[in-house]
């Protein structure tokens, strides 16, 4: 295990941690190469895929090196499972859960020294910046909603890369082929409940301060979606003129100094 003197993080390649007994509850610790001054502030990505078996963490491994690089943080690259492998409603919703519960002092123990359990930042990209929200407004779910808690999370911020932050608008457009009724098992006047209990836009504020990154060009989610969400819930919005998708993922894209910056600011938060 790496001590917070003597750490080399990335040559070495990420720590594997397991938050429970799934094959998919698993997650991936990357640490900046170089030492640094003080205990890292951690990072909880999920990756986003419209939360179907298709896409896992590997595809956001770059970027998860390039934020504990760049930003001098610990990253969490975690998995779930996810919509044809036993995921879908409300299983990833539980595993999100377990994940932010459990990682943090996971991540603490596999390198002893080198994180700040006390500075925490929720991040996620696409459907994982759906998780990344829902994460934080926990304590805003229905009294009998899985995943629910009393308090709110005890985090900085949440940074949203492109996030699926309306999931009924997402499933009206159609978006992911029909991703969002997959994953919660039909419409909204289908299953409203389910929808209730899992929508960021209508759970309200997260905890700590939230920041959304979008692309004005997203081909996938329009920007209006993340314009309307945190115009309901007071958070920031950074738009990224003529950004894509992915633009938001991509440490070599004009996106890239944004999504730095925004996640030091949040690292550093108080209160």
């Amino acid at each position: 295990m790496p001590s917070h003197s003597d750490r080399t993080g990335s040559p070495q390649g990420p720590l594997p941690l397991v938050y429970g007994s799934h094959p998919d509850q698993v997650a991936d610790l990357h640490l900046p190469a170089r030492p640094a001054s003080g205990r890292l502030p951690l990072v909880l990505f999920f990756h986003g895929g419209f939360w179907r078996a298709a896409h896992d963490r590997r595809h956001t491994a770059a970027f998860a090196d390039a934020l504990a690089r760049d930003c001098d943080c610990a990253v969490v690259n975690v998995e779930y499972r996810r919509v044809g492998a036993g995921g879908g409603w409300p299983t990833t919703l539980i595993d999100t859960a377990r994940a932010v519960d459990l990682l943090p002092e996971l991540a603490s123990r596999a390198a002893p020294g080198c994180i700040d359990t006390g500075r925490v930042v929720y991040a996620g990209h696409s459907a994982g910046g759906h998780l990344a929200l829902w994460a934080a407004a926990r304590h805003r779910l229905p009294e009998d909603a899985p995943g629910r808690t009393d308090a709110p999370a005890p985090i900085r911020g949440v940074l949203a890369l492109a996030p699926t932050a309306d999931l009924a608008h997402a499933d009206r457009l159609g978006s992911g082929r029909g991703a969002v009724a997959d994953f919660l098992g039909g419409s909204s006047s289908e299953v409203p409940a389910r929808y209730a209990a899992a929508d960021p836009s209508v759970l309200g504020t997260p905890a700590g301060r939230t920041v959304v990154v979008h692309g004005t060009h997203d081909e996938a989610l329009p920007v209006d979606m993340a314009r309307a969400y945190t115009r309901t819930t007071g958070t920031t919005l950074t738009e990224i003129p003529h950004g894509s998708h992915f633009d938001v993922i991509d440490p070599d894209s004009t996106a890239w100094p944004d999504i730095a910056q925004a996640l030091s600011a949040l690292a550093e938060t108080r209160g």
